[in-house]
C-alpha cells in the first residue's frame, strides 16, 4: 500500500519500541522517514537498515528533544535531506514509575522536558517546513492521560498536558491546514514498559492484563497501524481527538 507516498516523516525517539514500529510502517506505505533517537545510534541504524532493505527511505539523526538546539538540527538535517517535511510524530518519552515520595525534582524536569518541552519545540520546528501546504502532527501520548495510575503521577501529569496542547493547536492550527491528534496507547509491550517495571509476569503486567478486554498486552506494530491511518488522508476529516489504542482498556 501507498497511503503515504511520497510523504516526508520525523518520528522522535524512534530507535526502539512504537517509534521504530511506526517508523518502519511509515516507509512501508511510502514514506520518507526521519528516525531520530537521542542515545541509541546501534538502534536507529537498525531501523534504518530494516526499511532501506525493504526498499524504503529513511536517514537516522541523533537529536535530545528536549535541547532546543538539537531539535532546530533535527528539522535542519531533515531539510537538507529531503527539502520539506509532512508529518511529525512525538514519540520520544521519559517513562518511569515512582511514589509521590520518590519523585525528585530532577525526575520531574526530566519527565516535563522531554514529554511536553520536546514535543513544542518539535512543533515549533515543523511549522516551518511544514509551510503554506500544512502538515499532520500526531503526539504518542498514554491512556494514563485520563486514567492516572498508582504510582505514575508524574507520567500521567505530562501525557495530560500532551492531550491539553493537542486540543488548544488543533483549534489554532486548523486554518494553517495542520492537523493534529493523540494516540493513547494501553498497556504495550516496549523496552522502555520493561525499564519502567511492566515486565512479563510482574504484578503491573498481570493488572493491565486484568483490565484490558481483548485480554492482553499490545505489541508496537498494534500503534503503528493505528498512527498510519490518523497520518493518512483517510483521516482528512480527523483533528483535535484522543484516539485510545488499549485493547479496550480505555474506553472513553
Amino acid at each position: 500500500m501507498n497511503r503515504l507516498k511520497n510523504k516526508v516523516a520525523v518520528v522522535t525517539g524512534a530507535s526502539k519500541g512504537i517509534g521504530a514500529s511506526i517508523a518502519k510502517h511509515f516507509a512501508a506505505e511510502g514514506a520518507k522517514v526521519v528516525v531520530n533517537y537521542a542515545s541509541s545510534r546501534e538502534g536507529a541504524d537498525k531501523v534504518v537498515k530494516a526499511i532501506t532493505e525493504n526498499g524504503g527511505i529513511a536517514i537516522a539523526v541523533q537529536a535530545d528533544v528536549s535541547n532546543e538546539l538539537d531539535v532546530n538540527r533535527l528539522f535542519e538535517e531533515t531539510r537538507k535531506a529531503f527539502g520539506t517535511l509532512d508529518i511529525l510524530v512525538n514519540n520520544a518519552v521519559s517513562q518511569g514509575y515512582a511514589p509521590i515520595e520518590q519523585i525528585s525534582v530532577e525526575a520531574f524536569h526530566q519527565s516535563f522536558n522531554v514529554n511536553v518541552l520536546g514535543p513544542v519545540l518539535a512543533i515549533q520546528a515543523a511549522l516551518k517546513l511544514f509551510g503554506d501546504k500544512g502538515g499532520n502532527i500526531i503526539n504518542i501520548s498514554s491512556g494514563a492521560s485520563k486514567y492516572p495510575l498508582p504510582s505514575a503521577s508524574l507520567y500521567s501529569a505530562t501525557k495530560a498536558a500532551l492531550d491539553a496542547f493537542t486540543i488548544a493547536l488543533s483549534k489554532e492550527l486548523g486554518a494553517k491546514n495542520v492537523r493534529i491528534n493523540s494516540i493513547l496507547p494501553g498497556a504495550t509491550e516496549t523496552e522502555g514498559a520493561a525499564s519502567a517495571g511492566v515486565t512479563a509476569g510482574s504484578e503491573y503486567e498481570k493488572m493491565f492484563i486484568a483490565n484490558t478486554p481483548l485480554g492482553r498486552r499490545g505489541q508496537p506494530e498494534d500503534i503503528a497501524k493505528a498512527v498510519v491511518f490518523i497520518a493518512s488522508d483517510d483521516a482528512a476529516w480527523i483533528t483535535g481527538e484522543q484516539i485510545s489504542v488499549s485493547g479496550g482498556m480505555y474506553g472513553f
